[in-house]
């Protein structure tokens, strides 16, 4: 701004500044460039005597790309009131500012004549679209005499924003074979309608469509190609694509890595995020997420560790999924520091979907106390936020608490869903709530028309399973309407196991192993049954069967946290490098209990003397 000052003032000596073209220079630097004033512009303006048309445009667009638009939308009133000339251009600007009284500038280009301009007619199907009207938008669209490839995109585009897919689709359909050639904006605006709506068939015609017209493909294209490919779970097209591409970007590859991430092939997606030459935030949360989604959270951990070590801030995203990962780890003492450092020191915006992932975190943790203040100080929640509180209660065995806070979600005119009802259910079999869980299982379809999935039956089995009810939790079973899963018949092994049926449970742990004849969990249950009852040649057979299928008894694990670290034992394992420490540790502790027993079972018997 400097320079320009000093350009000014040259200008005014030489009387320069005084013609319209170069003081129109010098207002559009101030009012457009990143280096400009807007204010300064201001009172470069209020000193033209007789602006001119593009002077008036200039400033709207300058103060609209300052975000003060109701500043911007002043300018336009004012060239209606002191009756400036206007052109298309004023129009269109003018309806970028407009906010919610877009209407009112289009009543103005209809009364001064602008009603067939193209440029205008983009503008105000612009407007209706970004603004929500969409069959306002159509409207003006098929009012419109001539429409050019602008005209279209934008129509496509704004259905595509709002989710009408079927009709973003049927709209470009109509453009081929109008004749107009769809550009690379168009084309992205469909493949963007592709991916939201997995339709891949629809994104291969594209592509022939492409390939046909040899179009020529940037950087965004391809980009919007590989992400179609990568949402519509063709990892090998996209593949190729990428391959072929001469230049890539950050966007290309952290598309790459979330897609294989999120169909479980970590290792694929864990080398192209090596091979990254560029990470930004986004690339590191999608591999973080892929690690947290597919059941590997210590190295969701270690890789948000080694995020924050690299200089970047987490986004709300990150956060999320490192949480997650504390809910599945147990760290509690991570999760509290994300809580603390990042939500209440005030480094990120606190949101909805960031409380509840807290809420879920500190469930899944076994801080319920924090839990439940979190979900109370909440201004807003969603349906998420109540299934989490509910489905936290339910875990811990707060069956009462539980369907208390779903009393309360309804009288709130907050509707359940599946998972709600999932989670009530729960409550009900955790508490042994029979009657109040046959009643909800009713109310669902009743009251809400939800029509009970696989695993809402399964949460009924092991409700009637769990008190002993059996035989009318095989009954449900089999009057499923599809077929039952591991996790119905797994109920119902695992109901068989604590009331000691041996009959059903050797039926149910037949039909648990048709489906997953790999589960371990099934065979030792049915092996620990028989030998409960001491039918010893029930457990031989179990355990040859295991031996002839070569299946391995899942060895037992558990996590402990130690200053902000995660550590894993399995049974029998010596690995940790501090084992004898601990092994020493376990001992002296055993023996210092074995002791005290010895000690206060002699003084118990002193007493009695």
């Amino acid at each position: 701004m400097l320079q320009l000052k000093q350009i000014q003032a040259q200008m005014t000596c030489t009387a320069l500044i005084t013609h319209t073209f170069p003081v129109s220079r010098v207002l559009a630097f101030c009012a457009l460039a990143d280096a400009g004033d807007i204010h300064y512009a201001n009172l470069i303006f209020t000193r033209i005597q007789n602006p001119n048309t593009y002077m008036w445009n200039t400033m709207i667009r300058g103060y609209s790309k300052a975000q003060l638009h109701a500043t911007a939308f002043s300018y336009f009133c004012r060239m209606v009131l002191q009756r400036v000339e206007m052109d298309s251009r004023s129009f269109v600007f003018a309806l970028k500012t407009s906010g919610l009284v877009g209407e009112s500038v289009h009543c103005v280009i209809w009364k001064m004549g602008f009603g067939s301009d193209l440029v205008v007619r983009n503008g105000l199907v612009h407007y209706y679209a970004e603004s929500g009207f969409v069959s306002h938008a159509r409207k003006v669209f098929d009012e419109s005499p001539v429409r050019d490839v602008v005209t279209w995109t934008t129509m496509i585009d704004g259905y595509a924003g709002r989710g009408c897919l079927f009709e973003a689709v049927e709209l470009f359909d109509e453009m081929v074979l109008s004749g107009v050639e769809p550009n690379e904006v168009t084309l992205i605006a469909v493949l963007s309608v592709c991916s939201s709506k997995g339709n891949i068939g629809m994104g291969r015609s594209v592509y022939e469509y492409m390939r046909k017209k040899n179009v020529s493909c940037g950087l965004n294209l391809l980009n919007a190609l590989v992400d179609m490919y990568v949402k519509c779970g063709c990892l090998a097209a996209a593949r190729e694509v990428f391959d072929d591409m001469k230049v890539s970007d950050v966007f290309t590859w952290t598309s790459m890595v979330n897609g294989y991430a999120k169909c479980g092939e970590l290792d694929a997606a864990r080398r192209f995020f090596d091979d990254m030459p560029e990470r930004n935030v986004v690339s590191w949360s999608a591999m973080i997420a892929g690690f947290a989604q597919n059941n590997q959270p210590n190295e969701a951990v270690k890789l948000f560790h080694d995020m924050v070590e690299s200089g970047l801030a987490p986004v709300e995203n990150s956060l999320v999924s490192v949480l997650s990962a504390c809910g599945q780890l147990s760290c509690l003492d991570l999760g509290r520091w994300i809580h603390q450092y990042y939500v209440d020191g005030i480094r990120i915006q606190f949101s909805v979907i960031l409380g509840n992932a807290l809420i879920d975190m500190y469930a899944k943790c076994g801080s319920l106390t924090s839990a439940t203040e979190l979900f109370n100080q909440m201004s807003e929640k969603n349906l998420v936020s109540w299934n989490t509180m509910i489905a936290g209660y339910a875990a811990h065995g707060h069956a009462v608490q539980a369907l208390t806070l779903f009393d309360q979600m309804k009288s709130t005119d907050m509707k359940p869903d599946h998972i709600t009802f999932l989670a009530v259910l729960s409550a009900c079999s955790h508490g042994g709530l029979v009657s109040e869980g046959r009643e909800h299982f009713k109310s669902m379809i009743r009251d809400y028309g939800i029509e009970p999935k696989v695993e809402t039956y399964s949460c009924m089995i092991d409700l009637l399973g769990r008190i002993g009810l059996l035989e009318e939790a095989y009954e449900l079973i089999n009057r499923m309407p599809m077929e039952p899963n591991v996790s119905a018949w797994g109920a119902l092994l695992n109901s068989c196991k604590i009331h000691g049926n041996v009959e059903l449970a050797k039926l149910s742990a037949q039909k648990l192993l048709d489906l997953d004849p790999e589960d371990s969990g099934a065979y030792v249950l049915l092996a620990n049954l028989c030998g409960i009852k001491q039918r010893w040649v029930d457990v031989r057979n179990v355990r040859s069967l295991m031996k002839e299928r070569g299946v391995q008894k899942n060895p037992g694990h558990s996590l402990i946290e130690v200053q902000g670290q995660i550590h894993e034992f399995f049974a029998a394992d010596k690995s940790h490098p501090r084992s004898e420490e601990l092994c020493r540790v376990l001992n002296e502790i055993y023996m210092f209990s074995k002791s005290e027993f010895s000690l206060r079972k002699q003084f118990d018997e002193l007493l009695c003397i």
